[in-house]
Order: structure tokens, then C-alpha cells, then sequence
């Protein structure tokens, strides 16, 4: 189970990054955010995030239109 949960259903790129960017700097490193989302576009965006933050894309998955990522912080 994660630290935290953002859930960003129904909203449109960027706004799930943004506040999962905002959602992290709130949690000690080491801690999880896990994210919820609808907008398809959110799956490339957070590895893209991810990638270029350094903080570590633990799971990625897709069910019944929503997309789950599980992101915890590497500090």
C-alpha cells in the first residue's frame, strides 16, 4: 500500500504530473505515491517523470480505464 494516493481522474496532461510532482516533495524519500489517472497520455508522461526526476517507477497498470502508477521517491 502507498504512502500516499493522488487521484487524478479526469484530468488532462499536465496536470497529473504536476501535482504528483508537488504530492512528492511532501513525502520523506523512500516514501510511495500512488497515482491514479484516465488520461492515456499519463502512462508515457510518468516514465518520462520518472526518468527525469530519478525517482523510481515501481508499477505501471492499466484496468477498466483507469491507470495505476505506483512512484516512490529516491530523494
Amino acid at each position: 500500500m502507498a504512502d500516499q494516493l493522488l487521484d487524478a481522474k479526469g484530468l488532462n496532461c499536465p496536470l497529473p504530473i504536476l501535482r504528483a510532482k508537488k504530492a512528492l516533495k511532501d513525502l520523506p524519500t523512500g516514501g510511495t505515491l500512488e497515482i491514479l489517472a484516465t488520461d492515456p497520455g499519463a502512462v508515457k508522461d510518468f516514465e518520462a517523470f520518472c526518468r527525469t526526476t530519478g525517482n523510481e517507477l515501481v508499477e505501471s497498470k492499466a484496468g477498466g480505464g483507469v491507470f495505476t502508477f505506483l512512484i516512490r521517491r529516491t530523494g
